[in-house]
């Protein structure tokens, strides 16, 4: 259970964001948004709850985590190489993430960034997910989101010598039969953001073609991602066979044949 009483979050929420008004500007928030692809709303939580979100995803982490070493079909067979806790976990086993998930004070603070409602998620797969990257060459490889909108935060992140790193490439889209990622990198500008622990940013996952630069040494990169769907998405059909995070042997993915021996595929669960 979090330290925080989970009756509380949406009162210390309200509190935050009635301090924060002076220094909340909506309207270009929204425009850097739409332009973007992306934004840093660190201050979209007050620190007792970004404090208490680590401490719910580290103890997830330690009982629920399971390897991936893998490339998918559907984005040009990019890497996935990192440790998960796919989302049934985070619901079952977590309070404080699932509580600030279905907060009407949050998701209405991101509102004004999005400028249109956020919707559950409607694959309850992918309403959360915890990402650990820890080996040298592990990395998130380019990739779209099935669904509109992501808010990351950054339980844990490297000093920017070591990689982990986000690339976007917005106002692309993704075709699952011709993803075409090399052509979308050469036709477009690639922007490049790094992070500080305890950041908070919110993504445009379904026109935003992005990754995180591969760690170039043995460290420690630790995100939270929770995904809202737009209306457009409420009646989407997700007809691939592509959901790497859920489970290692879905059809659309194969081992990392270019894995070192450390990065062998593991495809047994840690802590389970």
């Amino acid at each position: 259970m979090s330290s925080i009483m989970l009756a509380e979050v949406d009162s210390l929420l309200s509190d935050h964001y009635s301090a924060a008004v002076p220094t909340w500007n909506a309207r270009m928030r929204e425009h850097i948004f739409a332009r973007n692809g992306f934004i840093i709303v660190r201050d979209v939580v007050p620190d007792s709850i970004r404090t208490a979100v680590r401490e719910e995803v580290l103890t997830l982490l330690a009982q629920h985590a399971e390897r991936r070493d893998l490339r998918l079909a559907t984005t040009d067979n990019t890497p996935r190489r990192m440790s998960v806790v796919p989302s049934e976990y985070v619901a079952e086993h977590g309070s404080l993430i699932g509580t600030l998930y279905r907060s009407t004070a949050l998701r209405g603070v991101l509102e004004q960034v999005t400028g249109e409602p956020l919707m559950d998620c409607p694959s309850k797969d992918e309403e959360f997910l915890i990402t650990r990257q820890e080996r040298a060459g592990d990395t998130h490889g380019w990739h779209w989101g099935d669904f509109s909108f992501a808010l990351i935060w950054i339980i844990e992140t490297p000093p920017l010598a070591c990689g982990g790193m986000l690339q976007c490439v917005p106002h692309t889209r993704w075709d699952k039969k011709h993803a075409q990622i090399h052509e979308h990198l050469c036709e477009n500008p690639i922007a490049t953001y790094g992070f500080c622990t305890g950041d908070v940013y919110l993504l445009r996952t379904d026109t935003t073609l992005h990754r995180t630069v591969p760690l170039n040494t043995d460290t420690t990169r630790i995100i939270l991602n929770m995904t809202w769907a737009g209306q457009r998405d409420i009646s989407k059909r997700l007809a691939w066979d592509d959901r790497w995070w859920d489970d290692a042997k879905v059809s659309e993915a194969k081992p990392d044949q270019a894995a070192t021996p450390s990065h062998a595929p593991q495809l047994s669960m840690e802590g389970r």
